[in-house]
């Protein structure tokens, strides 16, 4: 198969996972017995008032109208209105997935860096103590809940030793950089604006690390899995039996190899991270679409939640998208 119709064909395969993720997303919100305009309007809300907010919501037409209504929504980007901010859905996605996308790209920095290093070292120095200390900072991570990791840390770094702020994005008496991505960071270098650039990084470390801790823990066992099978390769002892420099055999010959399995992990994390950022949004007061998305299911705002769970599935079908055709780079022996 050549390389344009894997892509074809993996892109066939996106919509699909697309299409399904929103009819079993608005079947669920569907079937759950609740009264969406009741919840925003209340129970002693006029007649006529309920009438008119069914109407401009669609909720008025028969199911099988507002489901291909629905399905038109996400193929022309108008979700509709979200009821508990009176925005267009898609003007709320903008405002808060900048956010989110930020947390999770700091977070996944974190854990790149720290697990994949973890994991050569444990496996180069198998059975020693760094060998012994990688598993147990593993087994702590892959075990610890986020939301208690994220009130540990609140409660020792902010409210005990004053290190770390308890939430939102930049300090309340700093107002935001002007907008160009709807990232902090990105806009205030933008803006040349250094010092909210640091005050946004303060505040991104708490929440980063508690989503960042628990993917290291993972990609730290893979690696160190992936590490301890390429090691003994006939061609890993042999690059040895060369003379080459250790650092060489093992980043070039055996990491190279072992990074297949790596970046699948990599791929898989970025669905974890945005799955946990719903928690961890919410531990740290910290306004993205995880806790946009708490906030519209408990208002049964079906429009936000239907927004907001497509546009999550779609960051994970492109992640997953990336990594598949990042293999064919990797390792020659792949082919489409």
């Amino acid at each position: 198969m050549s390389f344009g119709r894997f892509v074809l064909k993996r892109l066939a395969l996106f919509f699909v996972v697309i299409f399904g993720v929103v009819t079993v997303t608005f079947i669920i919100s569907h079937i759950v017995p609740a009264d969406p305009v009741g919840a925003i309007l209340g129970e002693n809300a006029p007649q006529e008032l309920v009438e008119k907010t069914e109407r401009m919501l669609g909720l008025h037409l028969p199911l099988h109208q507002q489901y291909f209504q629905t399905l038109k929504g996400v193929a022309t980007l108008d979700l509709g209105v979200a009821l508990r901010t009176n925005n267009p859905v898609t003007t709320d996605l903008k405002k808060y997935f900048p956010a989110t996308f930020e947390l999770v790209a700091f977070a996944m920095i974190i854990a790149i860096l720290l697990g994949i290093t973890l994991g050569i070292i444990a496996a180069v120095k198998r059975n020693r103590w760094p060998d012994t200390l990688s598993r147990i900072f593993s087994l702590v991570g892959i075990s610890m809940p986020a939301f208690w990791l994220g009130l540990l840390i609140i409660l020792v770094f902010f409210y005990h030793l004053q290190l770390l702020p308890a939430g939102g994005r930049l300090d309340i008496t700093m107002a935001p950089p002007p907008t160009v991505t709807g990232m902090y960071t990105i806009d205030s270098l933008i803006a040349g604006q250094f010092g909210k650039f640091w005050n946004a990084l303060y505040h991104l470390l708490g929440p980063a690390l508690v989503l960042g801790w628990i993917q290291t823990a993972y990609i730290g066992r893979v690696t160190r899995s992936s590490m301890l099978e390429i090691l003994n390769e006939e061609y890993v002892r042999t690059a040895r039996v060369k003379g080459l420099p250790e650092r060489t055999v093992i980043l070039r010959h055996a990491f190279k190899n072992a990074s297949i399995t790596v970046i699948t992990m990599i791929g898989i994390s970025v669905g974890f991270m945005l799955e946990g950022s719903v928690l961890t949004e919410t531990v740290f007061g910290y306004p993205g679409l995880g806790r946009y998305s708490v906030n519209a299911f408990l208002a049964l705002d079906l429009n936000a939640v239907v927004g907001s769970v497509t546009l999550i599935a779609v960051c994970y079908a492109t992640s997953n998208l990336i990594v598949d055709l990042l293999y064919g780079f990797l390792d020659p022996r792949v082919r489409y």
